[in-house]
């Protein structure tokens, strides 16, 4: 629960302020005004003011309620309270609570945003400036990555300018690190808070329990005359995360009268009412993961004179998880042989829902899952400035970002001996919640095997995934002042260079003397599981088992099974190499005049984007691998802006802004992995020829393009109260879909026919893969406000509140994303309504503040099986957090503070939905995922020399 405020771009902590130095000498984003009209605080400016001002929440507010009001584009932004006090679990926890902005939960924890409606593809991420390798396949950051404790503020920008390179086409979040420089004296920082999880310990034998810790240390000063200044800190979380997981396979109606299973056209289960909605299977699964992450931060900036300033930041971050699943699955499908009795239901519309009974001839399939994720981020910038006094002004900028990924999965069957079954007597909720089983058999006891319950045609599977993401990039631009409306102008240019590549191998595991070598699969053979690799059961409780079998899968796997390699289609399409080369020139004039009587300023620019795409993979033809494809293209972009403010009169601004913004399509679309081959076609059109026919990436996608324009208007008063009122209007000129093309030249692009036996009647297609398509808009309303209590009567002085509302809507086709596995039906990452709430108190060195986030349902991202991209429905999601505190004010304890946080405080769970399909073309919602994470409760010690 972070202070959320808004803020210019490039503001940075307002705890202290000094005019020791130039106000011409700025970072590497933006330039300063070097003319003789009226100066602003620009964005990014490196500046240091004598008094040292209010730190806090209501301080952080009103510095940033400053800055945002001298803003050229608009903005929304979070500020630290003070060093290392920016106490969420990560950046996008903050970042949730800003007007237009929503986060989405995964392992309970958020890490990626959307911004106005878009899914994170189309979000922007840079630190300092400069735009960052990922962790994973696409492009949107994963923002748990970053520690808070070593991030003074983000700033959103949802107006761009011509300067602002690396930007998204919804819009562009800029993290930041402190500046020694703005400190007037020697800063040292540390914190130190105590976590517990309220759902327990569910896998005790893991290692991961219900309690972890969260560390860190900033050291700041200064030296030879305050002209060189150093930055260091470095930031531990040790978390604990105890997920209770339950999901509902498929429903189907059943008419006993017909014999018919309507859901499969199969047939009727026994026992089972006529004309009834029931389950047919379902996943009970508990997930401890630990989460360890250090993270280190230098920043060595140096200003000898008024001239010269240079800036070394460097970011590295070490992320290591471990994850436990362990759980137990079955199919209550007819198919499966299943009958039902003393079976009880639930008036429903439209028709009753089956809630409780008993289900026979179950066979339990126990699952048991071990996943370690090991990452690495590295980022390094050096920012140098020259202000030749005449005006002139010349910046340098070299960066580096790294992203390393290492990822490990295994996990092993196993079930009842022989084939066996069960029965499983049962009590579901009709809506949302957990359901009670009770099954007939122990489940964590001897009569647990491993085995092949279900037919797989394989005991288990081992993954190894590695990944390297990389991007070098050089920036130089100089600013001059110029007359008539403008105050100077800025000419850039900036080369990156992005290389990702991706591996991933697959292994089947088998039971050593139950496999290929005894040359006959018996999937009903069982192996005891060697006791010496038993943990304590795995608590299934809240789905009423009380424990499953839990083990050493690492170890089984070395001791009890042998592996083949086998990679599959959808492995070798994981296989691949992508590269962008991307020069930009861009201009930029800023504006400082009079129109009439109201003064005017902004800025007005246009970016030149040059973009050379290149992707090496290989075509599969099924599983079998063929060989290696290249492809690639270039192409160019122009992309104008414009920001206008005018000040109607004191406090209050009317803004507007126009831009061309794009944001391409996702790494992994630009793939060039596909399968191809060549079949004979035995019916309807070209039966009797052999064609060709495949699917896969597109290395030669063009980017998604948008026209956006934004209207705003703010009134600030009092200290640090504000309202504003925001429209936008996003309207995409093109979107990518998944398309069939059907006069794909198999030829020209390269594949080759392993099937010598088949000749293609021609090298013409279809292929389907993601292709440029029509758009359509995005329009949204936002409003924002704050109030501090004292404006309305001094005995609430010291009381406030912060909200803000969104409301989204969007005419993009649902079919932009119909294809996609889960088939939503809306947009990934759209939410209607986005809504915050928080009130808060500080005064005489209390702080109580307690928020809330909303948002409406909206198609989320999800890693699906065999770490496959998947989407899902996820249903409207509220979550509440809660922080109260103490900061000694004055004497032997002045500089402490004591901090109690509550994250989720209703343990508000995630929830998804499904929507069956039903007799008489009646489609039904029914719930899919359940999942809850517990309270998060932290308790600490923050302390300021």
């Amino acid at each position: 629960m972070a202070n959320l405020a808004l803020s210019d771009a490039g503001a940075q902590d307002t705890q202290v302020q000094s005019a020791t130095k130039p106000a011409n000498i700025e970072t590497h984003t933006q330039q300063a005004k070097p003319t003789g009209k009226t100066q602003k605080p620009q964005q990014g400016s490196v500046r240091n003011l004598d008094t040292v001002v209010v730190t806090g929440i209501r301080g952080s507010i009103e510095g940033a309620l400053k800055a945002k009001q001298n803003s050229d584009n608009i903005v929304e932004a979070i500020s630290a309270e003070d060093i290392g006090k920016l106490p969420d679990a990560s950046i996008a926890e903050s970042l949730s609570h800003l007007p237009g902005l929503a986060t989405q939960r995964l392992d309970g924890r958020a890490n990626v945003i959307s911004i106005r409606g878009f899914s994170p593809d189309f979000s922007g991420t840079t630190l300092n400036g400069r735009e960052q390798a990922t962790v994973g396949e696409n492009r949107g950051v994963e923002y748990d990555q970053y520690p808070s404790e070593l991030i003074s503020g983000a700033v959103v920008y949802k107006t761009p300018d011509a300067s602002l390179v690396g930007q998204g086409l919804s819009g562009t979040v800029d993290l930041h690190t402190i500046k020694p420089l703005d400190l007037p004296r020697r800063a040292i920082a540390a914190n130190l808070r105590g976590e517990y999880t309220t759902n327990g310990t569910l896998s005790p034998g893991t290692g991961v329990g219900d309690l972890g810790h969260r560390t860190s240390f900033s050291y700041i000063d200064q030296f030879f005359d305050h002209t060189l200044g150093l930055a260091m800190g470095f930031a531990q979380l040790d978390s604990p995360i105890q997920e209770k997981q339950y999901q509902a396979w498929w429903w189907s109606v059943d008419n006993g009268s017909a014999g018919i299973d309507h859901n499969w056209g199969g047939p009727h289960t026994p026992g089972m009412p006529d004309n009834v909605i029931s389950q047919e299977g379902m996943q009970l699964r508990a997930q401890s993961e630990n989460q360890l992450r250090n993270g280190l931060m230098t920043v060595l900036e140096w200003a000898p004179g008024d001239h010269y300033h240079s800036t070394l930041d460097l970011y590295y971050s070490v992320f290591n998880e471990r994850k436990y699943k362990n759980g137990v699955q079955w199919s209550s499908s007819p198919y499966n042989n299943v009958s039902y009795s003393d079976v009880g239901v639930t008036p429903a519309f439209p028709y009753p829902i089956v809630t409780s009974g008993t289900v026979n001839g179950i066979q339990p399939i126990l699952q048991n899952e071990y996943t370690k994720e090991h990452d690495k981020l590295f980022s390094a910038g050096w920012n140098n400035q020259y202000d030749f006094g005449n005006g002139w002004m010349a910046m340098a900028d070299l960066s580096y970002s790294s992203a390393k990924k290492s990822l490990h999965d295994a996990y092993l069957f196993s079930g009842l001996a022989n084939a066996g079954t069960t029965s499983v007597q049962f009590n579901t909720p009709v809506g949302d919640g957990y359901p009670y089983f009770t099954p007939g058999v122990d489940l964590s006891g001897p009569s647990i095997v491993f085995t092949d319950p279900d037919n797989y045609g394989y005991n288990g599977r081992e993954e190894f995934d590695r990944q390297n993401d990389n991007i070098h990039a050089v920036r130089m631009e100089v600013s001059h002042p110029v007359g008539w409306i403008f105050s100077d102008v800025t000419l850039g240019v900036n080369y990156s260079d992005r290389k990702k590549t991706k591996q991933a191998d697959v292994f089947f595991a088998w039971l050593n003397g139950n496999g290929s070598t005894s040359g006959t699969y018996r999937p009903g053979f069982g192996v005891p599981v060697d006791p010496s690799l038993l943990y304590a059961p795995t608590s299934l409780s809240y789905g009423g088992i009380s424990g499953i079998l839990d083990y050493n899968v690492l170890d089984a796997l070395q001791q009890q099974f042998y592996l083949t390699q086998r990679n599959g289609q959808a492995d070798w399409s994981r296989n691949y190499t992508i590269e962008e080369k991307v020069p930009v020139a861009y201009v930029k004039f800023n504006i400082d005049t009079q129109l009439g009587d109201v003064p005017l300023r902004g800025n007005v620019g246009v970016q030149f984007v040059h973009t050379d795409q290149s992707s090496q993979a290989f075509q599969t033809n099924g599983n079998a691998l063929v060989g290696t494809l290249t492809g690639g293209a270039k192409y160019n972009n122009v992309l104008p802006s414009l920001n206008l403010v005018a000040q109607l009169s004191e406090g209050q601004l009317l803004r507007f802004g126009f831009a061309k913004t794009m944001a391409r399509g996702r790494i992994d679309d630009e793939k060039v992995a596909s399968t191809a081959g060549v079949a004979l076609v035995t019916s309807g059109p070209g039966a009797g020829k052999v064609l060709w026919s495949g699917s896969g990436g597109n290395p030669q996608l063009k980017p998604y393009v948008a026209v956006g324009t934004d209207l705003s208007w703010e009134k600030y008063f009092g200290k640090s109260s504000y309202v504003a009122v925001a429209v936008f209007n996003k309207n995409l000129l093109n979107y990518i879909y998944d398309k069939t093309v059907l006069d794909f030249d198999f030829a020209k692009a390269g594949y080759v026919n392993d099937t010598p036996s088949l000749t293609p009647s021609s090298n013409i297609g279809s292929f389907t893969r993601p292709e440029n398509g029509a758009g359509g808009k995005m329009r949204g309303l936002e409003l924002s406000g704050v109030l501090e209590g004292g404006l309305v009567s001094s005995a609430i002085d010291g009381f406030g509140v912060q909200a803000n509302f969104s409301l989204t809507n969007s005419s993009i086709p649902v079919s932009a994303v119909s294809t996609i596995p889960g088939s939503p039906s809306t947009l990934p990452g759209l939410s209607r309504k986005v809504a915050n709430l928080e009130l808060y108190y500080e005064k005489y060195g209390w702080s109580v503040r307690i928020s809330e986030r909303y948002r409406s349902s909206f198609t989320g991202e999800a890693v699906a099986l065999f770490d496959q991209l998947g989407y899902t429905k996820i249903l409207a999601d509220k979550q509440t957090d809660f922080q109260a505190g103490y900061d000694f004010p004055d004497g032997r304890w002045h500089g402490l503070s004591v901090l109690l946080q509550i994250y989720n405080l209703t343990n508000s769970a995630n929830k998804t939905q499904q929507i069956s399909n039903l007799p008489n073309n009646v489609q039904v919602a029914r719930p899919l995922d359940y999942v809850t994470w517990g309270r998060t409760v932290m308790l600490g010690l923050n302390y300021r020399l």
